[in-house]
């Protein structure tokens, strides 16, 4: 072990200018964990009530408080899903030092896990930044910290790179470098192995969860009020699990429908493409669809709450402060509006990977004459059709949740539709469309004649 960390760390050292982009990725997509992992530490042991100056009140109880490292925790997820898609990116990319180490010696196992040390190295300078800049403002906030905090801390800071590279392994575990330059897929012969690589990162990083939330909990009247949030960890987890074999199944079934009826070149590209691998963004998409479950159901809650809110406010029967309710709000939509733009990001860099990863052939096709805006078209066709059922889904699942919620708060007065919700699933589709357009400067560099000196 103790070598391969000397070489992914002379790797790293000697990467290129082209390369350095994947590192500054990696390194910001840790920091940000790191920055969401340490808040939630630092949330996790305060006990009691305090007078937090921040959040006009809404971190003084321990109900409340459990509900944010909640959210912080579930952000998590979807950044460790961000370090795998730039680890197979940079897998794809190194594909001439891979070869060199097979050439060397190395075992195919070997090359993988120096690669996935890579993404380790990355994650550890972003979580070096990270908290040389939450210790200051720990400081400025919380006078004098408990030992538990700072021994938090310890664990946060080293604990990310360890999960990056983890995430980077389980990426990589399907990865085949040969002696000769050519990286390949090993593809699953069905959907079990998203489904469960989905649930394993899940798992790990929502392990500490349950302890968390019982430490803020515990000692106080409010000794149940972790049930909700620990509730609404494991319906996400769940619900994302099943998105993810929703993601899969409906591009393959786009797939099998499209290709006997395409009528042009572009959409049997597109056809054939998720027909052969339909698995290959089942990860990303079901982000998309978790995201936009998510945001159309908060949408309509938050419709739907604001307005009992106005009411009870003209009738004087608001016993809080207006701004308490709008601050947790307001945090609950900036989580989400953080979330998505993690799973667009995330949805950029597997473009430029499938990209990165089928150069060869795409540029095979641009030599036997099929033109480059026809394999553009079928580039950006291959996110665009299976996302269209997936997002209309999750759009009728989140505006389920904001009716239903409606519903119930209602009782028998008059029924308030959240039709504003209805605004989320063509924004996330149209987000996702201008997310896989901008890998399209890189479809440029892949048909280039020099890629099929390896075919």
């Amino acid at each position: 072990m103790r070598t391969d960390l000397r070489l992914a760390w002379e790797l790293t050292r000697g990467s290129d200018r082209r390369e350095w982009w994947r590192v500054g990725l990696t390194a910001a997509g840790a920091a940000l964990a790191t920055g969401f992992a340490l808040a939630a530490v630092s949330l996790a042991t305060l006990r009691g009530r305090y007078g937090i100056a921040v959040g006009h009140g809404l971190l003084n109880e321990p109900g409340t408080r459990s509900g944010v490292i909640a959210g912080l925790l579930l952000l998590l997820i979807p950044l460790l899903g961000f370090l795998g898609q730039c680890a197979r990116i940079g897998a794809v990319h190194r594909d001439r030092r891979l070869a060199a180490l097979r050439l060397a010696g190395a075992a195919p196992a070997q090359v993988l896990r120096i690669a996935a040390l890579e993404t380790g190295l990355a994650c550890l300078l972003g979580s070096v930044l990270a908290t040389a800049g939450a210790v200051p403002v720990l400081l400025h906030l919380w006078s004098a910290p408990t030992a538990l905090t700072w021994t938090g801390f310890a664990l946060v800071a080293p604990g990310v790179p360890v999960l990056g590279a983890l995430a980077g392994a389980l990426a990589l575990r399907r990865v085949a470098a040969s002696p000769l330059g050519g990286v390949r897929r090993v593809r699953p012969a069905s959907g079990r192995g998203p489904g469960l690589l989905f649930l394993g990162g899940a798992l790990l990083v929502l392990l500490p969860a349950p302890a968390a939330m019982a430490l803020t909990s515990s000692g106080t009247p409010g000794v149940g009020a972790g049930r909700l949030p620990l509730t609404l960890i494991g319906l996400v987890v769940t619900v994302g699990a099943g998105a993810v074999w929703l993601a899969g199944a409906v591009s393959g079934l786009t797939g099998r429908l499209l290709a006997p009826r395409a009528r042009s070149a572009a959409a049997l590209i597109a056809a054939e493409r998720l027909r052969d691998d339909p698995w290959a963004s089942a990860r990303t998409h079901a982000a998309v669809l978790l995201v936009t479950v998510v945001g159309t159901g908060f949408v309509g809650v938050r419709q739907v709450l604001l307005d009992g809110l106005d009411e009870m406010r003209r009738l004087h029967q608001l016993g809080t402060d207006m701004t308490y309710y709008t601050t947790g709000l307001g945090l609950t939509a900036v989580g989400i509006l953080v979330a998505a733009a993690i799973v667009l990001c995330g949805l950029a860099v597997g473009t430029a990977e499938a990209l990165a990863t089928r150069r060869r052939g795409l540029a095979a096709q641009a030599a036997a004459g099929v033109p480059r805006r026809v394999l553009a078209r079928a580039l950006l066709l291959e996110t665009a059709l299976p996302l269209v059922p997936s997002v209309l889904s999750a759009g009728v699942g989140g505006m389920a949740i904001g009716v239903g919620y409606a519903s119930a708060v209602s009782g028998h007065g008059t029924l308030t539709v959240p039709y504003t919700a209805l605004l989320v699933p063509p924004t996330a589709y149209a987000c996702c469309l201008l997310a896989a357009a901008t890998s399209l400067p890189l479809l440029h560099r892949s048909v280039r004649p020099a890629e099929l000196r390896y075919t």
